[in-house]
């Protein structure tokens, strides 16, 4: 809930400053939502990539194995060098580590997403609370008005 003085301010506003209010507030809502659901993409693809690291890292070198060239399609190949892995770093950009490293970086990427998800998760909380908030009040103010025409 907001503050009794930020819900002060609200009760002064008019109906249209209260309905331009909580329609900014609800789309402000649907941004942050899908920011959390890229983040939420973006850290399962991280957690997998971390999996597939260990997996690597614990089989021998010359191994068989099938190499993904995208979602769907898959090579044979042989595990050649299982010490040294590229690591995507963005924007097509791609360095070699070490497989501890690769593991570190992904690590840290996880953990930044975490973070990052739970300060979305908190200015989402207020935001919706501050639209949830307005409407309360625009409803009170309709049905006011609505009341004093009807009388």
């Amino acid at each position: 809930m907001a503050s009794s003085s930020a819900r002060g301010e609200l009760e002064k506003m008019g109906i249209d400053q209260l309905k331009a209010l909580k329609e900014q507030a609800d789309l402000e809502v649907n941004l942050l939502q899908d920011s959390l659901n890229n983040i939420r993409t973006a850290n399962a693809r991280l957690e997998s990539a971390a999996g597939a690291l260990n997996d690597l890292s614990l089989r021998p070198q010359g191994k068989k194995m099938l190499v993904p060239l995208t979602a769907s399609l898959y090579v044979p190949g042989k595990l050649d060098e299982a010490d040294k892995v590229l690591v995507d770093i963005g924007t097509g950009y791609f360095i070699e580590k070490t497989m501890e490293d690769g593991k570190d970086y992904c690590q840290r990427k996880i953990n930044l997403l975490k973070s990052n998800y739970e300060q979305l998760f908190e200015v989402l909380a207020k935001k919706k609370s501050v639209a949830d908030e307005a409407g309360m009040i625009l409803q009170g103010k309709v049905r006011q008005l609505q009341a004093a025409t009807t009388s």
